[in-house]
């Protein structure tokens, strides 16, 4: 295979953290964290770009957007990325770029650890070798998260262990492949992009998201419709709204556009997804008002989608709801 030019982003996070007096910290730059993965393949070129260095409890949009940036600035002279990023907020990073940056030839990979690279034992050697030799491959493609020998699709990862080096889960979709410990990639799913890479530069940041709890009142409500400009549900089970909250929602949602103010019907559960008409406590809203629905989606895929739709189209519901149940990059099959 010929050579392979890769960039990796370096964001900060765990893999980056050293201790201080206040716990970790993202402290190591770019060079100190390669020093410790000296066996990379001699096929593989590597150069780093130090984006930031941050915990990813503060890695927010403009974060999103300014790695998305970088990706395109460099795009035509490398062959893949890697992004080096905290695991704790790196699925809604994988969701957001799987929409910023689509149809997407190249692999674009993140990645992290749940203990920095300098310990004696941690994952992050692992993960960023794996992450590597995925992103030099040629058969990959897109953005996806490459953690503990999984390849994710970037709309459906999700971590769900707050330790263990298996953190990430690939949810209501299979993984997309495994990277071996003696660093084969065997494809569970392989399709091919054509076409040319779209690259999008705008997020609409007035999404929020309502955890429903049993008594939960309507109080809040009139805030969240002056504020955002959608507001996702979380709803028990398949999907319902109290009883006490339905008059609250319809009458706000009358006082504006149909377009204005958007409504994300989407489950608490994490596998298997919503399913809002199963029950009369979902079928209430449906004559109150529109909404959309996330199905089978995850909640960072559907938190910053609609990001993504808001920020870079207009029109009618009716048009907001054809680019949400629009598939891209795996993330929603039942709609």
């Amino acid at each position: 295979m010929a050579q392979r030019k890769i960039l990796i982003i370096f964001t900060g996070g765990t893999i980056a953290s050293v201790k201080s007096e206040n716990g970790l910290i993202p402290g190591l730059n770019a060079a100190q964290i390669l020093e410790f993965i000296p066996e990379i393949p001699a096929d593989i070129e590597i150069e780093t770009l130090q984006l930031c260095n941050l915990d990813s409890t503060d890695v927010y949009y403009k974060h999103w957007l300014m790695i998305s940036e970088a990706i395109e600035r460099y795009y035509e002279g490398f062959d893949g990325f890697v992004i080096c990023h905290g695991t704790d907020t790196l699925a809604y990073t994988a969701a957001a770029l799987s929409y910023l940056i689509q149809n997407s030839p190249k692999p674009i990979v993140l990645t992290g650890s749940q203990k920095p690279i300098g310990m004696e034992i941690t994952d992050a050697k692992k993960n960023l070798m794996d992450s590597i030799l995925y992103a030099a491959d040629p058969d990959s493609n897109n953005v996806n998260v490459v953690f503990y020998g999984k390849v994710i699709a970037g709309t459906r990862a999700k971590k769900n262990k707050s330790f263990s080096f298996d953190a990430f889960a690939s949810i209501n979709y299979p993984s997309i492949a495994s990277v071996q410990n003696n660093g084969k990639i065997i494809r569970f799913i392989n399709e091919p992009v054509t076409g040319g890479v779209k690259f999008y530069h705008s997020l609409n940041p007035k999404v929020f998201v309502l955890k429903l709890t049993p008594g939960i009142t309507s109080d809040i409500l009139e805030t969240l419709f002056r504020q955002y400009d959608c507001i996702i549900i979380e709803s028990f089970g398949v999907g319902g709204i109290p009883i006490n909250l339905i008059d609250d929602l319809g009458r706000l949602k009358d006082k504006y556009a149909e377009n204005e103010k958007i409504i994300i019907m989407a489950t608490q559960v994490t596998y298997e997804g919503s399913d809002i008409a199963t029950y009369e406590v979902g079928q209430r809203i449906q004559n109150r008002f529109r909404y959309l629905q996330t199905y089978d989606m995850t909640l960072e895929a559907a938190f910053t989608k609609i990001m993504w739709i808001l920020g870079n189209f207009s029109g009618s519901f009716h048009d907001f709801h054809h680019i949400f149940k629009e598939n891209i990059n795996h993330d929603i099959l039942n709609s």
